[in-house]
């Protein structure tokens, strides 16, 4: 582990100081220093361990350049009024206010690559072995092409540079670049992703633990044709007049179905090499809560395709999801993430049913009464309600217990292992206590959860995070089996909607893979619990609400409600918590009573235009052939 650290903050480092400017205007490297890099083992490794840190750090997506991510959707909320996410929120978003600067960096570090790509082979020292360099350029060639996959997420086609190095000394009107067609990009990044599937180790050696795998080469293009299939990029009609200059489409003109049976496909080729299998307690293989908690605890296991950034420490995400002030008066943690309460509905109860359907205008929810929930007017009633993670935890007793509302009462394992609800026991280590962030609350300072609740499925409670700022660390989850799982399914269910045939569209097998997730979750099968459900159409809306509590706070219902075009309806509107805006608390750890109602603490918008982002504007005024996404 050590190894990997040091090999992590080396990247890390070297990523830190490197520029933010375009690619377009970035310097040619001081040529001295630029020969003497393919001289020596110590030099070149460097420069490879400088491209492989262009990958993000997904292990510290809690960190302002992905709220985006987490919190610009109907699933999450953070306290921090200056981080880009708000743009979106606000409806201020343009070519000027974007939520990140990646957009340059990652052109920096596709050239980059390239450089690394087109010099490792001349690499004159002894020391280096063939192995040595088929190895890096391997690791670099995933890099490149993942960069462009990240690109691809946020503005549609862009810029395929391939192997070309831009010559700065070229006049500005030669360094003009048309965007690719969607369809190219598609590709290219399916072709360069497939070369390193066959050329990547499926396990890399101790000391390059966390790089790039067969397995992750695959997951890319399972994610990226799905993406492929859904309606975003896949003959959507808002997008058919966007063409470059000299007449090109640049997005597909007409829905192809096909392409659904890519995606099956993809996601099969992952499930298929047999190397990954879904994280279950290797003591209590039984027990849900275990199961889901230890996929993000239990480091580098099964389940785990990919994780960017490698082994690393759970800071970031503790020092968010930790009450602020809850003993001994310590700030360790800002308790600043906070699931919506549009996120919490979404969890299924005990039963397997999901019990909230959907909304009336004022935020009333509208409830499946034969899911177990209780009615929209007594879902506030307190009673005793156990909550079953605290006790695999080990907390026995009335700890284990607190007087809340019915609405968390008989709900799922996903529910208990991803949220924390105020006036319930936080365990901290060998000890623990009741937060509550109504004003004067035991977890309100200076930071709070907006929403009322905390996002608890990252939290290590083997841990006091306030004595020592223990953390613990984990191998945060870019790509894993869950998710290829979900791809396979939807994918099958499009299929059949759209009759598309092929081997790879087997509806048992999907229902099977349904079932594997449903059961580590300790839920019955989807078709036992809605036997109501059966056509395609009713299983894929089924599928989609699995698909958001089962990922949920992992970085995707950034995309995917953006890919399924819902985000108008689902991000735009009034986010729902509980009411800690208002009201005092006057006991330690019991929530004022006017605390327990469902409060719109923030309105947000969302535009047709905001379903991809705006080229920057330094790029669109120096780029004259740069058509700007739709909307700007």
């Amino acid at each position: 582990m050590k190894k990997i650290y040091t090999i992590l903050i080396l990247s890390a480092a070297v990523l830190a100081v490197s520029s933010c400017d375009s690619f377009l205007n970035r310097q040619e490297d001081e040529q001295m220093t630029f020969e003497k890099i393919w001289k020596q083992r110590t030099y070149t490794q460097q420069y490879f361990y400088n491209c492989m840190g262009y990958l993000p750090f997904d292990g510290g997506i809690i960190n302002q350049g992905g709220h985006a991510y987490l919190c610009a959707t109907d699933e999450a909320t953070i306290f921090d009024e200056t981080s880009g996410h708000n743009y979106i929120m606000r409806g201020s978003l343009n070519s000027k206010t974007l939520p990140h600067g990646y957009f340059s960096t990652w052109y920096e570090g596709i050239r980059d690559c390239n450089i690394f790509l087109q010099n490792v082979e001349t690499c004159s020292d002894p020391t280096v072995t063939a192995a040595d360099k088929q190895r890096w350029y391997s690791g670099v060639r995933f890099t490149r092409a993942y960069l462009y996959f990240l690109l691809m997420r946020e503005w549609g086609p862009v810029f395929l540079l391939g192997d070309e190095l831009i010559d700065f000394t070229a006049s500005t009107e030669d360094l003009y670049r048309q965007r690719n067609s969607w369809e190219e990009c598609v590709d290219y990044v399916v072709d360069e992703m497939t070369w390193c599937s066959n050329n990547l180790p499926e396990q890399w050696e101790d000391q390059y633990l966390g790089l790039p795998t067969r397995g992750a080469a695959l997951a890319v293009i399972s994610r990226l044709l799905l993406y492929n299939a859904r309606d975003l990029f896949n003959g959507n009609p808002m997008y058919r007049t966007l063409k470059n200059a000299d007449g090109t489409d640049l997005f597909p003109a007409q829905y192809d179905a096909s392409k659904w049976l890519d995606a099956a496909e993809a996601a099969q080729a992952v499930i298929a090499t047999g190397m990954y299998e879904l994280y279950k307690d290797s003591d209590n293989p039984a027990n849900p809560y275990l199961n889901l908690s230890g996929i993000f605890k239990e480091t580098w296991n099964k389940e785990l395709i990919f994780c960017s950034g490698g082994y690393s420490s759970k800071a970031s995400f503790a020092g968010h999801t930790a009450p602020t002030r809850l003993l001994n008066g310590s700030y360790n943690g800002s308790g600043s993430f906070a699931p919506t309460q549009q996120q919490v509905d979404a969890y299924a109860m005990a039963s397997g049913r999901y019990p909230v359907t959907g909304y009336e205008s004022d935020g009333t929810p509208r409830v499946d009464n034969t899911s177990g929930y209780p009615s929209a007017s007594t879902e506030f009633n307190l009673t005793s309600v156990t909550n079953p993670y605290l006790q695999a935890l080990g907390v026995t007793g009335s700890d284990a217990s607190s007087s809340s509302p019915l609405m968390y009462k008989d709900r799922e394992p996903r529910f208990y292992v991803n949220v924390y609800w105020p006036g319930s026991y936080f365990k901290c280590g060998s000890t623990g206590k009741a937060a509550t962030f109504a004003i004067g609350g035991t977890g309100r300072g200076q930071f709070y959860p907006r929403s009322g609740y905390i996002v608890n499925k990252f939290y290590d409670h083997s841990l006091n995070y306030y004595q020592n700022g223990s953390s613990g660390n984990y191998t945060f989850p870019t790509f894993r089996l869950g998710e290829i799982y979900l791809n396979y399914i939807e994918a099958v269910l499009e299929c059949e909607i759209n009759g598309v045939s092929g081997s790879a569209v087997n509806h048992a097998l999907a229902m099977q893979y349904w079932d594997e997730l449903r059961e580590r979750a300790g839920l019955p099968s989807i078709t036992a619990v809605y036997p109501e459900a059966a056509l395609a159409e009713d299983l894929l809306d089924l599928l989609r609400r699995e698909r958001r509590v089962e990922l949920a706070h992992e970085g995707h219902r950034y995309f995917d409600t953006r890919t399924w075009m819902i985000a108008t309806e689902t991000d735009a509107g009034t986010m729902y918590g509980l009411n800690v805006v208002n009201v005092d608390s006057q006991a330690e750890g019991v929530v004022p009573a006017e605390g327990w109602a469902r409060y719109g603490y923030e309105k947000r918008t969302f535009k047709k235009s905001y379903y991809l982002l705006p080229f920057p504007q330094r790029e669109v005024e120096r780029n004259k052939l740069l058509v700007q996404n739709y909307g700007w």
